[in-house]
């Protein structure tokens, strides 16, 4: 298969393109500069970004990349809406399709359900869906900057996976554009409805038929292939697709994740869920790792909100670093926040930094219901004689979330000459393992002497370890092969994920082989051949990356 990220590319004349196209193409450098980069450590200059205004713009430019395929191999298009993928996913040489100009809008929100555009902002939809008492839970650490179209091609995650798991559990349907120019309506099908769209033939007929037979015969290898962990965005999920104890057969679940590899989202309806009046946090200070998997076990059955972690370096950071917290707090809010702040500074001061500080939320429609439940925890944990807190207000629990979503920019404004490379920042075990997992991951990235942060999501035992690097020096693009490899090794040893929420891209498309194995990466690129024959959405990513791509397209400079 055609590799995207590292041909040469042609565009063919954009004279019939302008003629159908409503919204705005642009070939200004600074556009193209702009749209190279994402999150991730990759830089790929695009040969034209294009605005669509609404779907049938989105229609007209398949089409037209369909159309002149054959004359022009490399020509291909990319969906992309705020850019904060850390994968490499929104990255191509060719078209990319920005959805975050005109196609924002927010269609319908309802008690239970909302429809929305995949450029809108979830900030934006939040704001909406709070008026009337919901929220949709699968929300990111990015969630001020991200989009929902982003956020359903990834399949994340967050902060709540814990309880309400990740994104594929709110979509109600989606519409797309395949590889044809047309729009169709996706949603879970009974299997008399299945019958029927296949009875229908056409493009739409013989797609759902080649993927449930693609299941169906290969249903017991599939299902041996899905990873044994609460969450996982590695390859596409055809393990999710087809239930055949209901029937039920939800291409949802296999669009959801796909990284835009298949076609063009163009509306998504959310499922929403009560969004609870009051929140607060239990903080434990763990000085060890050691009895990790044992606290995990007696929290989670108290079913908690969140369980989120960061670890000691984190913490250093937001104390020595957190007058950047007046840029997005105002003076007198930094202020009170620094105030906050007295208690970690007299640890760091005294020695007494924790290894990970433990982050247990719960809500409920009063606070002496929330407060009840932190108390039943805090007791019933008592015997690890960890150091614990209860937060006094609003205030002090934001305090101990800001540090959460904040040190990843800290990390990268803070180190000069260096940068923050994510290529081993989403890895995921059970939690039970974690004690001895952990060290044997701090002891391989420790090997090369390299600065990172440790977040994560304790619950699911999923972390985010995010190490800087001189992308200048010669040597960057085999420590990042070399380590990915170690520490993936690790994970398919202890039986988990290469990445949870934050995918695949460029940075793990070629580990996929050695998480999976050569028959289930075959039966991904099967699956890739029947929604999209000929390569045009997103060609690189979830099938066909190579290591090349890795290392030719890392950024080279450190800014």
């Amino acid at each position: 298969m055609q590799n995207s990220t590292t041909d040469t590319h042609i565009l063919p004349p954009l004279d019939s393109l302008k003629k159908i196209f409503k919204g705005d193409l642009d070939q200004s450098n600074d556009t193209l500069t702009s749209h190279s980069r994402d999150a991730s450590l990759f830089e790929i200059k695009p040969a034209l970004v294009a605005y669509p205004k609404d779907s049938e713009d989105v229609k007209a430019i398949v089409r037209f990349v369909s159309e002149n395929k054959k004359e022009f191999p490399s020509l291909s298009i990319t969906a992309r809406s705020a850019g904060t993928d850390m994968s490499g996913g929104p990255l191509n040489n060719s078209i990319i399709l920005d959805m975050n100009r005109y196609m924002t809008g927010i269609k319908k929100v309802e008690k239970e359900q909302c429809v929305v555009e995949p450029g809108c902002f979830y900030r934006d939809l939040d704001k909406e869906t709070k008026k009337v008492g919901s929220f949709m839970p699968a929300f990111t650490a990015s969630r001020e900057i991200c989009t929902v179209g982003g956020m359903v091609a990834n399949n994340s995650g967050g902060e709540k996976a814990i309880k309400y798991g990740k994104t594929e559990n709110y979509i109600n349907s989606l519409k797309i554009v395949l590889e044809d120019g047309n729009e169709y309506e996706v949603k879970p099908l009974s299997k008399t409805e299945l019958e029927a769209k296949i009875s229908a033939g056409g493009f739409e007929g013989n797609l759902y038929k080649n993927i449930f037979d693609l299941i169906n015969e290969n249903y017991e290898i599939i299902m041996s292939a899905k990873p044994d962990v609460s969450k996982n965005s590695a390859g596409y999920y055809l393990w999710n697709v087809y239930d055949k104890t209901t029937g039920t057969f939800d291409i949802c679940r296999l669009i959801c994740g796909s990284q835009g590899t298949f076609g063009i989202i163009t509306e998504i309806n959310f499922k929403l869920v009560p969004l609870a009046k009051y929140s607060n946090i239990l903080v434990v200070f763990l000085p060890s790792l050691d009895r990790v998997s044992d606290l995990v076990t007696k929290i989670v059955p108290y079913k908690p909100d969140s369980l989120e972690t960061y670890d000691d370096y984190s913490m250093i950071l937001a104390v020595k670093f957190f007058f950047d917290f007046f840029k997005r707090l105002g003076f007198w809010g930094a202020i009170r926040l620094g105030f906050q702040f007295i208690p970690e500074s007299f640890m760091i001061l005294t020695g007494g930094v924790p290894k990970l500080i433990l982050m247990i939320e719960f809500t409920g429609e009063t606070e002496a219901e929330v407060k009840k439940k932190l108390e039943e925890v805090r007791d019933h944990i008592t015997d690890f004689h960890f150091k614990m807190h209860i937060a006094k207000n609003s205030a002090e629990a934001e305090k101990y979330w800001d540090i959460r979503h904040e040190s990843f920019n800290l990390l990268r404004n803070h180190v000069h000459g260096q940068r923050t490379a994510p290529f081993i920042d989403d890895i995921v075990v059970k939690p039970e393992v974690l004690p001895e997992f952990l060290p044997k991951v701090r002891e391989a990235i420790d090997a090369y002497k390299l600065k990172y942060t440790v977040q994560g999501h304790l619950g699911n035992g999923n972390f985010h370890i995010i190490p800087l690097m001189d992308l200048d020096s010669p040597f960057s693009g085999n420590t990042i092969l070399e380590l990915s490899k170690k520490v993936y090794d690790l994970v398919h040893e202890f039986k988990g994920s290469i990445t949870a929420e934050h995918n695949d891209g460029i940075i793990r498309t070629p580990y996929l082989l050695q998480m999976y194995g050569e028959k289930i990466v075959e039966l991904f690129g099967k699956t890739k051949k029947i929604f999209d024959p000929e390569n045009i959405f997103n060609p690189g990513k979830k099938v066909g990356g190579t290591f090349e791509d890795i290392t030719k397209n890392l950024i080279k400079k450190n800014n």
